[in-house]
């Protein structure tokens, strides 16, 4: 377990290192509170040095804000000339450093994952959520960056409170580390489109499931039996709670399978991470996909995985096409590559905030996405 290292009362003290993204720890750490100013940390921070927080909680929170003001001003000075997918790798490249810098400002959990600070939240339960239950007779501290521990408190929250599915007319629960299901238009997309000739297909597939929403709107809808994949160990165990919570343990079976389960299905469904880029953390991964390989994956294993009048569905955004990261065409020659051909498609637009925000840099691409369902037979 990797260690980190500081001093403190004229006294050297050491605490586990945990960071969910992998990110190494700083090579130096100072102790700083409430008398250290914006400017100051943004220098040290900027030289590498991590930023161990002994002061009221609420004033950390406020200085990793004023930080952010100032890492993003100082992103904003860059060139902003260049095609629409130049414009995303900046975007992303800033958002990334921005990210790694943010990510020094450092806090300590006790051993019992408590907070020695004025005006500390509560954050056991979070913690132990996110990371596991403590191991029994470990003693040592922890260190975590100050927006990890964020992340993890309102993970905690959508996890306890839930997302309202409307065609569920139920609540999905997050588990930290899993992508929240809070793009209502893709299972919209899922709860409406017409079944494959006949009744509900007696076998389904929902490949990367991750919560799980889109085998549960499946399974309600009437398929008999919903075999749900994810390669995430966390996916897996989130997605079978919801599917306790929702009385469908019986009809839905979530398996850990990196994406194909055995067998054939009536109707295998894929929503894939939309972009073809590289994900920079562990949730991320339910947005990127480098080289669009899931997809790819999906589309190429399809027809071994269908019984002869079965159908695919590919839920899928068009950003990636408005971004120029990767073409229609791309992606019809690939679904004709792996011998299939298009049945139908349904369209949707997207209700995120984010798509009418114009402070975005890339609110022009996202002001003209398009989620589509894709409805794929054998070509022959």
């Amino acid at each position: 377990m990797c260690t980190i290292s500081w001093t403190e009362n004229d006294e050297s003290c050491s605490a586990h290192w945990h960071s969910e993204n992998s990110a190494a720890p700083p090579d130096r750490v100072v102790v700083v509170d409430d008398r250290t100013s914006a400017q100051s940390a943004h220098r040290m921070i900027r030289a590498g040095t991590g930023l161990l927080w002994r002061g009221d909680f609420h004033n950390a929170r406020q200085l990793m804000s004023a930080l952010d003001r100032r890492l993003k001003r100082s992103a904003g000075r860059g060139p902003t000339g260049g095609d629409t997918a130049a414009l995303f790798h900046r975007h992303r490249s800033a958002r990334a450093e921005r990210a790694e810098l943010l990510g020094r400002l450092l806090i300590l959990l006790e051993p019992d994952r408590s907070l020695s600070l004025r005006r500390a939240p509560e954050v056991r339960a979070a913690c132990d959520h996110a990371y596991g239950t403590a191991a029994v007779g470990d003693t040592g501290r922890t260190c975590v960056s100050l927006p990890e521990l964020l992340g993890v408190l309102s993970a905690y929250q959508w996890h306890q409170k839930g997302v309202d599915i409307p065609a569920l007319e139920a609540r999905i629960h997050p588990a930290y580390g899993v992508f929240s299901p809070v793009r209502g238009e893709y299972v919209d997309l899922v709860a409406r489109a017409p079944f494959p000739p006949g009744d509900a297909p007696p076998v389904v597939f929902d490949l990367g499931t991750g919560t799980g929403v889109l085998a549960a709107v499946l399974a309600r809808r009437g398929a008999r039996q919903v075999v749900a994949t994810d390669i995430n160990p966390r996916a897996v165990a989130c997605a079978r709670a919801n599917m306790g919570r929702l009385g469908l343990a019986d009809r839905v079976r979530v398996e850990a399978a990196d994406l194909w389960p055995s067998g054939q299905a009536d109707l295998v469904v894929c929503n894939p991470p939309w972009l073809p880029a590289h994900p920079t953390s562990a949730l991320e991964l339910g947005i990127y996909d480098p080289g669009s390989d899931m997809l790819h994956r999906f589309l190429d294993g399809l027809t071994d995985h269908l019984t002869p009048a079965g159908e695919g569905w590919l839920i899928l955004s068009d950003l990636a096409e408005h971004l120029r990261l990767r073409t229609r065409d791309e992606l019809l020659g690939a679904i004709a590559g792996a011998g299939l051909r298009v049945a139908d498609r349904y369209d949707t637009s997207p209700r995120h905030p984010r798509a009418t925000d114009t402070s975005d840099a890339l609110h022009e691409a996202r002001g003209r996405e398009v989620t589509s369902l894709w409805r794929l037979v054998r070509a022959g």
